[in-house]
């Protein structure tokens, strides 16, 4: 099968779509399928790929994050897709990517891949605290008739999580599939905690080894909430000793790091390319401390769990969907004051049970990378002689 993936945001540098596109070239190959990722940057090149090939198109660069780059003009891409003659194409944005795949004239199975909530990333982030987010989803009646008028071009739209199926749902998107994301479990899992590696942390906080440690870990942008984060733990420091190692980079990571300058305890370390190092990082801290409720997954969220590292985390989202009393705290989303507490709590019980309890849901509740693609790849099978045979397809939801 030959699939090619309009990926609008697939980044040179960094990102969670950069590390999923790479798994999926890795699983292509494995599988036998021919991948080509067509993506906005710098200038027009190919680059070899184990599994297919990544083709650039020159593209202008987003204004407020140099990291990316955003489709324009259809033409180039259009003349990519008809020379690579695809059996699926995939549209990984419901942005300008999306339309493009769906505006491309030839006779491919097409699927819609959602990879976020659009309202709740932007307009429910940007309003928290001031309007409830039912009051907000009203406000942004016309969006939901946009993403309506894009899925009708699709024989499916992929999402990862069924809470996200069912919220679109609600909203009038048809022929929706449930494909869970995983984790690779060759970089996080049990048995990686390092108190040499905790220690040094917790100094790099200004702390010495007694103190309790949160680790954030992420894209910088405004969704993951971390100036929320920062307040929330200097209010529980006034109970207790608390570092906070925040490791990323991405749009607002100047701002993150004015923040956390100002701010008790709070080391910003950077973007950390080195998988293993940011396992042993998550299992030598207390808590994943995380504030987006706009991820369809959460992979950073998995990632602990499956090093047994405990959540303190949003009740909604992705997030909230992984979370479970055992393993974790939750708190009302953009909310200081009940994020403080939620921080306090979890630092109050035992780490051991809570530890256990948080590699129990690595494995009941996450699912291995490989068996996302095994089961992505027999979907898009399925479209693909459903689209040369002539059926169509409605898919329900969770199915």
């Amino acid at each position: 099968m030959k699939i090619v993936d309009v990926a609008e945001f697939y980044s040179a540098t960094s990102g969670g779509v950069r590390t999923y596109v790479d798994q999926k070239f890795l699983a292509a190959a494995a599988h036998g399928h021919s991948l080509t990722v067509i993506a906005p940057g710098k200038e027009n090149r190919e680059e070899a790929r184990e599994g297919g090939k990544l083709i650039w198109v020159r593209a202008p660069q987003m204004p407020f994050d140099p990291n990316y780059h955003v489709f324009w003009g259809g033409e180039d891409v259009w003349r990519i897709l008809d020379r690579e003659a695809p059996d699926i194409v995939e549209g990984s944005s419901p942005w300008r990517g999306g339309w493009l795949a769906a505006r491309w004239q030839g006779q491919a199975a097409r699927a819609l891949f959602m990879h976020a909530d659009p309202v709740a990333v932007y307009p429910q982030t940007l309003l928290s605290g001031m309007l409830a987010p039912a009051t907000i989803d009203r406000l942004f009646a016309w969006f939901w008739s946009y993403l309506r008028r894009l899925n009708g071009h699709f024989d499916s739209c992929v999402v990862a999580g069924a809470w996200l199926a069912a919220r679109f749902e609600q909203h009038g998107l048809k022929n929706l599939q449930v494909v869970p994301f995983g984790v690779d479990t060759k970089f996080f899992g049990p048995g990686h905690y390092d108190d040499a590696l905790r220690v040094s942390m917790l100094a790099a906080c200004g702390l010495g080894p007694e103190a309790a440690l949160l680790i954030n870990v992420g894209r910088h942008h405004p969704e993951k909430r971390i100036p929320m984060l920062i307040d929330a733990v200097t209010r529980a420091q006034q109970a207790r000793q608390i570092g906070l190692y925040i490791v990323g980079d991405g749009l607002s990571h100047g701002s993150v790091r004015a923040k956390a300058a100002g701010a008790a305890n709070v080391h910003v370390a950077g973007r950390v390319a080195d998988r293993a190092l940011v396992a042993r990082m998550m299992a030598s801290a207390d808590a994943l401390l995380h504030g987006s409720t706009a991820e369809t997954y959460g992979f950073v969220v998995a990632e602990a769990l499956c090093c047994g590292t405990p959540l303190v985390v949003p009740r909604a989202g992705g997030a909230g969907d992984l979370a479970s009393p055992g393993s974790a705290e939750t708190y009302a989303p953009g909310d200081c004051d009940d994020a403080a507490a939620a921080i306090l709590r979890l630092l109050s019980r035992d780490r051991i049970d809570l530890t256990t309890a948080a590699l129990a849901a690595g494995v009941s509740k996450v699912g291995d990378i490989d068996a996302h693609f095994t089961r992505l790849f027999a979907l898009y099978a399925d479209l693909v002689d459903r689209k040369k045979s002539g059926l169509s397809r409605t898919v329900e939801v969770g199915e």
